[in-house]
């Protein structure tokens, strides 16, 4: 026999020896089923936001946190200035497919006293399917349009009025405490629904202790009532140390395509609530009960949006955010109306890369001098990078 036949005979045994050999055990008891989940799936990612600007007040005398100043004091308000308003980073590891685990933090609160700042989400999540999730530690509780969305999409120059509001008031916000959430119905159902509810401190994020023995409680309902609209439910309850008090709201998105480049966009949202900061700050004497210090508001935003998809510009959008609000329509009704134009010129889909311009003007029914209870107008350009 010659070497070349030897030799192709003992690969083609070889070959049959390893194919047999990677043959299926039927008789095994080891099924091929995953028997540890400790690293199923586990990752690592990283995200976060930039948002730089540059604001200058339009009205006279009056500086960019809308404070009027006295023109024949020495020191005047600072009526332009550039800042960094969010350095966001944001973490989020998961262990496993069910357990993981996300902090957020903003360094620009490292520009003014940092003290119960900085720190924004820092929960531990566990999914164990579309129907039931569970979160315990700091995030925001479901409590309207502006927490259901991504913290790190802002189409304008900020969040509403009565966002700041409702969120120093315990009602929304970072807050401390345990969510649970999922879908109600299947995603394909013809009404598909969502819940959110939990329980929380109420008094606000990075506090070691809360400041009474009583849980703020929340829930939401949101149902898709097509493939454009969806609206959502709100109700909370809960106290700040002051007694106990409750917050409602409903919202409304909807999108309606005019063209195959053009779409409108347009969201609206009512609260009404408990103000425990306004009846804290009344120092009478004979005050009225807690049920008469209470804020509501409502606010539309509507956005028309161009795609051109090219490259360099993925589109272009055009708002105008109307806000009526009133912190304390039972005493000493002030409302203040909140008029925002805003153009943005969006660089990378989802708003990756954006430059925003536009002016935030407001308007109050009774004026008081030398306060930021005026009526003013704030000019912008606005820089955003997600990343």
């Amino acid at each position: 026999m010659t070497l070349k036949k030897l030799l192709a005979i003992s690969i083609a045994v070889l070959a049959f020896l390893q194919g047999y050999a990677q043959q299926k055990d039927i008789s095994a008891l080891d099924t091929g089923t995953i028997t540890n989940y400790s690293a199923y799936k586990r990752s690592l990612s990283f995200a976060g936001l930039l948002q730089t600007r540059y604001l200058a007040s339009v009205t006279k005398n009056v500086d960019v946190n809308g404070k009027q100043f006295d023109p024949a004091a020495s020191t005047k308000g600072i009526t332009n200035s550039f800042l960094i308003k969010r350095a966001r980073l944001q973490v989020k590891a998961n262990v496993n497919d069910h357990f993981s685990a996300n902090f957020m933090i903003n360094f620009a609160e490292f520009n003014t006293e940092p003290a119960n700042k900085v720190l924004e989400n820092a929960y531990i999540k566990y999914s164990l399917n579309k129907y039931f999730n569970i979160q315990a530690g700091q995030f925001r509780p479901f409590f309207g349009i502006e927490d259901a969305m991504p913290v790190d999409i802002i189409r304008t120059l900020d969040y509403s009025n009565q966002y700041y509001a409702f969120g120093s008031n315990g009602w929304q916000s970072f807050q401390i405490g345990v969510s649970i959430y999922g879908n109600i119905t299947k995603e394909d159902d013809d009404l598909p629904m969502r819940y959110y509810t939990g329980v929380y401190n109420g008094n606000n994020r990075n506090q070691a202790l809360d400041n009474d023995n009583s849980k703020n409680a929340y829930a939401r309902i949101e149902a898709d009532l097509n493939k454009t609209t969806t609206i959502g439910l709100n109700a909370a309850i809960g106290s700040q140390g002051s007694g106990t008090g409750n917050a409602i709201g409903a919202d409304i998105i909807t999108r309606f395509s005019l063209s195959t480049k053009w779409k409108l966009l347009l969201g609206g949202e009512f609260k009404n609530g408990t103000s425990f900061t306004t009846y804290k700050a009344d120092t009478a004497t004979s005050k009225p009960g807690l049920s008469q210090y209470r804020m509501q508001g409502f606010y539309v935003f509507p956005i028309l949006r161009y795609e051109p998809k090219r490259p360099r510009i993925r589109a272009l959008e055009l708002s105008s955010r109307y806000e009526y609000f009133d912190e304390t329509y039972k005493q000493n009704s002030n409302p203040r109306q909140t008029i925002i134009p805003n153009f943005t010129w969006i660089f990378a889909d989802n708003l990756y890369a954006a430059l925003q311009m536009g002016v935030a003007i407001d308007l109050y029914k009774n004026k008081v001098p030398l306060t930021t209870v005026n009526n003013h107008g704030l000019a912008y350009v606005q820089l955003q990078v997600r990343f």
